[in-house]
């Protein structure tokens, strides 16, 4: 009877081709932005999701102001005097004190501003750095300890246009803020600009070229095996507190454990994900209102076919039924071909990006959930689109639908 129900529907789909396709618009363009706003959004938060499980959940960031985000731009810098209070406090294993500063470079007569960052060779330093940071070499050679006018650089920076009109090579000499330096290494593309366009040096280097004796713009810092990460960074932030003379609530620094930044970042994407959702559902709104309209042009000229279907036998619930599903079988149709379209738009995005990043940064996630889910939530959209003709249908009287002209 339900298979009846539905061959029904689409010989009457096929039988107003022209209509169809108009209505089934709103459904496509809704469906298609919401399945490649969802699989990019998703691949997305798996990607940066995996980069803070390769950093381990050992790891807290430490950095001053009230936010995670003030890196390098700061008034209130930590001290000397703060890393001593952390490296003393208990569960820690290894702390690692960074500077950033954002400085011009001259390379062949050309001045571009990028971001300069010192970090420590030593070993200790090093282990913690290289796990949360991710750098990897794609050609030339490491720094290393007393390593003293040499930089490892961002791949933006020796690729053609990204920064300099001219590439940067291996050896080549950069000029920052008067003094020379020559590039030792190349690192491999991050896929986020401002890491791929930085510069980096010993900090030994790093405050000589920048007057900078004690301050630091970054703790990276590891805790001890055995050790609970949360209870750590409670004790790392009562430390600060009195290194920094300071009342609880009164902090002028941030310190976060990879798991809290993991789930503040989940927050974001989630938010952004929604609000674009909301905007692209306003299309699947207006398919509905056009599955709607369509249904009541429908009702209105088949009342006769309606009036002969109730003389034989039909009862209300199969009239609303029949109508009902049309409506859902023209909603399903246009979710399928939104689908289609949404999941090859994004295919699409992850393809340029990472022809355009040269990384894989942005990957469409298409769960089987989320194809059969887009088409059934467009098939339940015109169900509900569907039900009021329907019910208009379903309530005509025998006599009335039949001498209806």
């Amino acid at each position: 009877m339900i298979s009846d129900y539905f061959l029904y529907a689409f010989k009457n789909l096929r039988h107003r081709k022209v209509r169809t396709w108009l209505t089934m618009i709103g459904i496509i363009i809704g469906i298609a932005a919401v399945v490649s706003i969802i699989s990019l959004g998703q691949g997305l938060e798996d990607m940066v999701t995996g980069q803070f499980e390769d950093m381990g959940a050992d790891k807290i960031i430490i950095m001053p102001g009230t936010s995670i985000m003030s890196v390098g731009m700061s008034t209130i810098p930590l001290k000397q005097k703060d890393y001593d209070a952390i490296k003393r406090t208990k569960g820690v294993l290894n702390v690692a004190g960074m500077i950033v500063s954002s400085s011009r470079v001259d390379y062949k007569g050309e001045s571009k501003y990028t971001f300069i960052t010192g970090f420590p060779l030593d070993f200790d330093s090093r282990k913690v750095i290289d796990s949360m940071q991710n750098f990897k070499l794609e050609f030339g050679r490491d720094l290393k300890d007393g390593d003293g006018n040499v930089v490892l650089v961002g791949s933006s920076v020796v690729k053609d246009d990204r920064i300099f009109k001219r590439g940067a090579e291996l050896g080549s000499k950069l000029t920052i803020s008067g003094v020379d330096f020559k590039i030792i290494g190349v690192l491999e593309t991050l896929g986020n600009e401002q890491d791929d366009s930085s510069i980096y040096m010993n900090i030994l280097t790093a405050r000589e070229l920048f007057d900078n004796k004690e301050n630091y713009d970054m703790f990276l810092v590891q805790v001890k095996s055995g050790f609970d990460v949360s209870d750590v960074a409670l004790d790392v932030e009562d430390a600060l507190r009195k290194s920094r003379d300071l009342k609880e609530g009164e902090e002028d620094f941030n310190v976060q454990t990879t798991e809290q930044l993991q789930e503040s970042f989940g927050t974001i994407f989630s938010i952004v994900r929604w609000f674009l959702i909301g905007i692209a559902s306003i299309s699947i709104v207006v398919g509905g209102i056009g599955i709607m309209n369509t249904m009541y042009t429908s009702v209105l000229e088949r009342t006769y076919d309606i009036g002969i279907m109730k003389a034989i036998g039909a009862q209300n619930k199969d009239i609303l039924m029949l109508f009902v599903i049309e409506a859902g079988t023209l909603g399903a149709v246009g979710g399928f071909i939104g689908m289609i379209f949404g999941g090859g738009f994004a295919k699409i995005i992850e393809i340029a990006a990472k022809n355009a990043l040269s990384v894989d940064l942005l990957r469409a996630n298409l769960s089987f959930e989320l194809l059969v889910g887009s088409v059934l939530f467009s098939f339940i959209i015109g169900m509900v689109s569907g039900a009021f003709p329907a019910r208009q249908a379903a309530r005509m009287k025998p006599v009335d639908a039949l001498r209806y002209e």
